[in-house]
């Protein structure tokens, strides 16, 4: 021990307290035979009325509850680094994030079994989305009803919002009832993880609310918050337990003891620095950095992919459209591209004000749009974004410092690749093109959608340059520990990490391939399964 603090342990270690780390520490935690400690580097989430609320949540991002990770810049975003939200608060990205509930084509899961993550598949993983949710339409053969996760739609949708139903209707696109059913091709309501109040304002239901809070008095699980674990330790091949500096402790080293494993679900950005820092991942990284090798595992920090979204896309209502209404937004539209491979890979969703990168705003006309309102006679600004949710492009992140206590900015570099596949720009091309046929629209005519940005049609270059200008991320990130049995893999199917025993990972690090969705509900989902898996990992253990 350093600073006289005093030794712990624990059954099951969990590291992160985010939205898969909160599905874990409630399912294990719910055998009061196995202790269970969960350790999260942010503060609680508790008494912040600002997480609470479903409307402003863009406040928080660059607040002291996100991360403040930036993805570095390349020349196909035109020399820009991009800013990458992640929640560092109790709830992690569930407690910051728009609360989307989406989680795609079922084909998506079908490519990770594919790709090598043997017995998971859309098949597999449909009890553990169905388990996770309380949907607003009760039990179906897709939905869930019940579960932690309360999942609603607007019950007054906002004008923007409503006009994209209809406006994809007049371009004879389809209208659908739930995105999350048999079919995601079309306009619908979105899904978002909230309540609704009888006056129909919406307040966020994190993870925490879900998962921990109704376990929050139950003596197998503690939760240690403004907790930063900087090392794992071993003994041998094994995991045994993690090292932190908690302010509970004035930031003294901490040593926790793991008595039957570690599971990492610390997100897909700090996760991989976990591992590379106990010497698992690539040596001709590490090794230069004076890490000791402990397992060469190449996948670690590879394979990190995000979907690239565009801000920019901005009109200006004839008048004012009203106070901000759900998240925001409301609805969404997914769509097929000339580059499409079977199943929709645009998508786009509204914003009920400006939308933009600081290259767009400094280009063209965002008079009186700060709040939404326009000066001098103008109308309010509001945006629709589209993105690439089947995104080719893979990146990589490489550790700087084998320092654990160097900063973020410091520590990572992070690089999606945005872009670099020539395929992906043709196809936010496009999106540009069906974005303003959709504004042009009978339904988006009644509210006045003059063009912002861009101010008017352009040319095939002049697209180019705005792509380049305007892409911004989903903060969908994953895929930096991914999952199968391949070279690349870094955790095999049931999770654990090659070569070492008792750890585990399972956070959006395991995903083998982006699935063509927001994130939140399939690293929920993969938690649930993660706890099924483990549990049983342990069982096996102790009946031998």
């Amino acid at each position: 021990m350093t600073g006289g603090a005093p030794a712990r342990e624990a059954d099951i270690v969990i590291v992160g307290g985010g939205a898969a780390g909160s599905v874990l520490a409630r399912r294990l935690a719910e055998n009061p035979a196995l202790e269970v400690l969960l350790i999260e580097a942010g503060p609680s989430d508790a008494g912040q009325p600002g997480i609470r609320s479903a409307g402003t949540w863009n406040e928080l991002i660059g607040s002291r509850f996100d991360w403040q990770q930036s993805y570095a810049a390349t020349s196909h975003t035109a020399g820009r680094e991009i800013g990458i939200p992640r929640g560092r608060v109790l709830g992690g990205s569930s407690s910051i994030n728009a609360m989307l509930w989406y989680r795609g084509h079922a084909s998506d899961y079908d490519e990770w079994e594919a790709a090598g993550a043997t017995g998971w598949n859309f098949e597999t993983l449909l009890p553990f989305f169905r388990k996770s949710e309380d949907w607003q339409g009760g039990e179906t053969d897709f939905r869930g009803a019940g579960g932690p996760m309360k999942v609603r739609t607007s019950t007054a949708p906002h004008a923007v919002a409503q006009a994209m139903l209809d406006g994809a209707a007049e371009l004879g696109l389809p209208v659908i009832d739930d995105a999350n059913a048999a079919d995601n091709e079309g306009a619908t309501l979105s899904n978002l993880n909230v309540t609704i109040e009888d006056d129909g304002t919406m307040t966020r239901w994190s993870t925490v609310r879900g998962y921990l809070d109704p376990a929050s008095g139950w003596p197998n699980l503690t939760i240690l918050t403004d907790a930063t674990v900087t090392a794992l330790t071993f003994e041998g091949d094994r995991c045994v337990g993690v090292e932190y500096r908690a302010v509970s402790d004035g930031n003294a080293t901490v040593r926790v003891r793991a008595r039957q494993g570690v599971v990492l679900a610390a997100g897909a950005l700090i996760t991989p620095r976990l591992l590379m820092l106990a010497g698992i991942g690539e040596p001709s990284e590490l090794v230069p950095l004076g890490i000791r090798m402990r397992v060469a595992l190449p996948g670690v920090g590879k394979n990190l992919q995000d979907h690239p979204l565009l801000m920019g896309v901005n009109f200006r209502a004839r008048g004012e459209l009203g106070a901000t209404r759900d998240n925001g937004g409301g609805s969404m539209l997914n769509w097929k591209s000339s580059k499409a491979r079977g199943k929709p890979d645009l998508h786009a969703f509204v914003v009920q004000g400006p939308h933009a990168t600081d290259e767009v705003r400094a280009t063209h006309d965002f008079t009186g749009a700060a709040g939404g309102t326009g000066a001098a006679g103008k109308g309010s600004v509001f945006a629709i974004a589209p993105g690439l949710m089947h995104s080719r492009s893979v990146g990589y992140l490489r550790l700087r410092t084998a320092d654990p206590f160097a900063g973020v900015h410091s520590a990572l570099e992070l690089q999606p690749n945005y872009l670099a596949e020539p395929d992906d720009l043709e196809a936010l091309i496009e999106s540009l093109d069906v974005v303003r046929e959709l504004a042009a629209t009978s339904a988006y005519g009644e509210l006045g959608a003059d063009p912002v940005s861009p101010a008017r049609g352009l040319s095939r270059a002049e697209k180019i340059a705005f792509v380049r200008s305007s892409v911004s991320t989903f903060f969908h990130t994953c895929g930096t520990a991914a999952m199968g049995t391949g070279p690349g893999a870094v955790v095999d199917p049931e999770l654990r990490v090659y070569g070492v025993d008792g750890l585990w990972v399972a956070d959006a690090s395991v995903f083998p391939v982006i699935p063509t969705s927001n994130t939140q509900a399939p690293v929920i989902a993969v938690a649930e399964r993660a706890a099924t898996l483990i549990a049983a990992s342990l069982a096996a253990v102790a009946s031998r």
